[in-house]
């Protein structure tokens, strides 16, 4: 698989697929493809699934490319402004991705869940909801942030606040929870809303600059 990312306010990823690969890719993420190319909905892990797939924002079902001969491309965005970043599954590990930010996997074993956040309080008040994406396997994973992406790499038991909204991706060793703003002033008129999400390292976080557009509503 031989990718690309272009563009600079809304970017997209324009993928080039031997005959026989396949990718993973968000529902309504594509924008051209090749002749060469097949697709349909599937709903990764099967039926089991599904139940909590429904509650992860991102719908039940995702698109599965299939190149059906050589040199065949699609490309792919997030109809949204905002930046791509790959990950690296084989040197970061499994990902978790909130809710708008999973663009496509591929390679050897990919496997994408929905996984219960680990805390009720993040679940609840953390802006990612209740649901996450979880991809893991031997391949490449493409987030896509609002605005513009940072990159943090938290040592072990280092934290990282976070306001609500702004967590595109972490991996999956990163404990996500939540805490209060504090003051009654500063939850009245800073604008962050109640709480912020407190991230305990190891690993790698990627944040986006613009809040998904629920949470920003919440916070005003």
């Amino acid at each position: 698989m031989h990718f690309t990312i272009d563009g600079t306010v809304a970017q997209s990823a324009r993928l080039t697929l031997a005959e026989g690969e396949t990718v993973w890719a968000s529902r309504g993420s594509i924008i051209a493809y090749a002749a060469g190319l097949k697709w349909d909905l599937r709903v990764p892990g099967g039926l089991a699934g599904a139940l909590k797939r429904s509650l992860s924002g991102e719908g039940i079902s995702l698109t599965y490319i299939e190149a059906t001969r050589a040199g065949q491309f699609v490309t792919l965005g997030a109809n949204a402004p905002g930046h791509i970043e790959e990950w690296d599954l084989v040197s970061s590990g499994p990902v978790l991705t909130t809710r708008g930010a999973f663009l496509a996997a591929w390679g050897s074993g990919i496997n994408i869940t929905a996984t219960m956040a680990r805390r009720p309080g993040a679940a609840l008040f953390g802006g990612a909801g209740l649901v996450l994406q979880r991809i893991e396997g031997r391949g490449t994973v493409l987030i896509h942030g609002r605005g513009d992406l940072a990159k943090s790499e938290l040592a072990h038991r280092e934290v990282l606040r976070v306001s609500t909204g702004n967590l595109a991706a972490c991996s999956d060793a990163v404990d996500y929870d939540v805490e209060p703003v504090g003051s009654v002033r500063k939850t009245l008129f800073s604008k962050e809303g109640l709480f912020m999400t407190r991230l305990t390292g190891p690993g790698t976080v990627l944040l986006q600059t613009l809040k998904s557009a629920k949470a920003g509503s919440e916070a005003s």
